[in-house]
């Protein structure tokens, strides 16, 4: 075998931004996956929740069957605890042990490291649409609409509260994020249009918590898998406003160490 000049010569430096980015991005979600926490909001909670309430008269959805109401609500709340509560607790805690700060100085530019994060939000909110959509026509779910609109829809919700819970996450100590967190997720579960519809609420407040994201992408959902409906062009537009302030305000205010 040959051992010329220059035949095992090492090539240091960085591997291509692409083939770092899926690295990274495979990792945030192996870790995703394997935390009992992030499983339990992400998997657990809302297939109790479509479960449990499909099943068990306890909250007056309007006509039709329970299911037709609760799965694009359950939906919406998926997405809000994977890319909002799940991502603001995971990017604390490693903000906090200096993980954030250690990445930060690696090949991997920061910009990079976001997209790895949010590429692995993605890949689990398509694990958690595809587990509830089997469970939701286990339970007798009928959805109409176009799937685009319902596309539209969970992007544009997966990128306010991939936002918000960065912003939280980046200006917030761990421990207040995770508290925060946790109890934003309770309230907006109760109070966002999820399992209880926003028309049992005073007027008063269901103005105001319709201009909340969740309620927005639970709405919209509703809209196009219950009832058919085309563009919902309010809904959307709330969300973009949600999303455009988000991750501008992460992004200015996002604090590595």
């Amino acid at each position: 075998m040959g051992t010329g000049p220059g035949k095992y010569t090492p090539k240091p430096g960085a591997a291509p931004l692409p083939r770092m980015i899926a690295a990274q991005a495979a990792l945030e979600t192996r870790m995703l996956l394997r935390n009992g926490e992030q499983l339990l909001l992400t998997v657990v909670i809302p297939t109790l929740l479509l479960v449990l309430f499909s099943s068990v008269d306890v909250v007056d959805t309007g006509e039709g069957e329970a299911v037709d109401f609760l799965a694009p609500g359950v939906l919406a709340l998926a997405v809000m605890s994977t890319a909002f509560t799940g991502q603001a607790i995971a990017t604390g805690f490693e903000r906090r042990y200096g993980v954030l700060k250690r990445l930060a100085a690696s090949p991997l530019p920061r910009w990079g490291l976001m997209t790895a994060k949010t590429v692995s939000v993605l890949v689990t909110e398509v694990l958690q649409v595809a587990l509830l959509t089997v469970i939701a026509f286990a339970l007798g779910w009928s959805p109409h609409g176009n799937p685009l609109v319902v596309l539209l829809l969970l992007l544009l919700g997966t990128a306010a509260f991939s936002g918000l819970g960065l912003l939280m996450a980046g200006t917030l100590k761990a421990e207040a994020t995770l508290a925060a967190a946790n109890l934003v997720f309770l309230l907006l579960l109760v109070g966002g249009g999820v399992i209880v519809p926003l028309d049992r609420f005073p007027d008063a407040a269901r103005d105001v918590l319709g201009l909340l994201p969740i309620s927005a992408l639970s709405d919209g959902l509703r809209d196009v898998l219950r009832h058919g409906a085309g563009m919902p062009w309010g809904d959307l537009g709330i969300l973009a406003v949600w999303s455009v302030v988000g991750l501008a305000a992460a992004g200015k205010l996002f604090r590595w160490e």
